[in-house]
């Protein structure tokens, strides 16, 4: 394979039009594979909202396939000119695996968005090493097939970085839950998890608004990335914007703050403008705190965020509580394309990326077909 790419830059991969066809993978744990009909649902909604068409690869339902089989099918799903962007259908805990296996040139020589969470974190990583820009959030398992509908913030953010692009005002949708119904539970189809009614977003340092690309992701892949030494061009930090957020496994607010500690003393958050945190995952089907712990783990996790990025970047703007991770409603966020925070204001923005015209697609397609 090649070696990695000099140029600084992260560009937008082109965008998707209604008859494109999508990949549909699972490069961490195949929940298709464990609650088929959940999956089942989610790719009939994202063809109805979308107008795509989703392709399953043979490790998108198959349980416990190897690194290398899930990584030839990333591959197959890069190289092949019909495929114009790449959908996990969640995250898992073993991705850093299959990294090595990726072809560095096949993403090159025809970009295309990747969407996903959690630890498609590692592949986000990875492309942006190459200089492809992506999408955090997006699991079809998780936001696309449970409940009655798709949320609509979801589903605006996720026509946006596949189809539409332009500029979006990241809002709170007012309510969220931390888990939703067991995907084996027949309610899981048509009912949401236990809602309950969202809090303020948290603002820190200066009031005035920046804006940057993006780098970041869930926490605790972001230290495994760190201690395997897969982040590359650090250098394209300087004045970017940090997105962080945590998983399902909850890590306590000490844990956070001793990675968020690390990643200063690594010099990483004294080069961004700008850190955006999610509202974090407090509660589980087992862990059912009451009202009241769920507001104090959720607090002090704030603090520790605040504390922490305070201490090592006072010049950041800093924003607790988005929803953009493992809580739903989830917004999509652009991953290597550009975010706003106005502390100012109080507002978040999101660049989707550029849309291309029916002419300018055609002939990006032309050009992709004769490849």
């Amino acid at each position: 394979m090649s070696a990695m790419p000099s140029d600084p830059i992260v560009h937008q991969p082109p965008k998707a039009r209604a008859g494109d066809r999508v990949a549909v993978l699972s490069p961490s744990f195949a929940a298709p594979g464990f609650a088929p009909a959940v999956h089942e649902q989610a790719m009939r909604r994202l063809e109805a909202a979308t107008g795509l068409v989703p392709v399953e690869y043979p490790t998108t339902r198959q349980l416990g396939a190897s690194a290398t089989a899930r990584a030839a099918d990333l591959n197959a799903a890069f190289a092949d000119p019909s495929i114009r962007a790449v959908l996990a259908t969640i995250g898992g805990d073993d991705q850093i695996t299959v990294i090595p296996h990726l072809d560095q040139a096949l993403v090159r020589a025809d970009p295309k968005p990747f969407l996903g969470y959690s630890d498609n974190t590692n592949l986000l990583v990875w492309l942006w090493g190459q200089g492809v820009a992506g999408f955090y959030g997006g699991s079809t398992q998780v936001h696309l097939g449970p409940g009655p509908a798709i949320d609509e913030v979801h589903l605006a953010s996720l026509r946006a970085a596949l189809l539409t692009g332009g500029r979006l005002e990241i809002t709170d949708p007012g309510e969220s839950e931390d888990v939703g119904h067991d995907w084996l539970d027949p309610r899981a189809l048509t009912e949401t998890g236990e809602r309950e009614p969202t809090r303020p977003w948290q603002w820190a340092g200066p009031a005035h608004a920046v804006t940057g690309p993006t780098w970041g992701g869930c926490l605790e892949v972001l230290e495994w990335i760190l201690v395997a030494g897969r982040l590359q061009h650090e250098d394209r930090l300087d004045g970017a914007v940090l997105l962080v957020e945590t998983s399902e496994e909850m890590p306590e607010a000490l844990r956070v703050g001793r990675i968020l500690r690390n990643l200063g003393e690594r010099g990483l958050l004294g080069r961004v403008a700008g850190v955006l945190a999610a509202r974090p995952p407090v509660s589980d089907h087992a862990d059912r705190p009451d009202a009241v712990e769920r507001g104090r783990r959720r607090d002090a996790q704030r603090d520790a965020v605040i504390d922490v990025v305070g201490s090592y970047n006072p010049d950041a703007v800093v924003c607790v509580g988005v929803p953009f991770g493992h809580t739903r409603p989830q917004w999509i966020v652009p991953y290597g394309g550009e975010m706003t925070l106005d502390g100012g204001s109080r507002r978040v923005f999101a660049d989707y990326g550029p849309s291309e015209t029916g002419e300018l697609t055609d002939a990006r397609r032309a050009i992709v077909r004769a490849r």
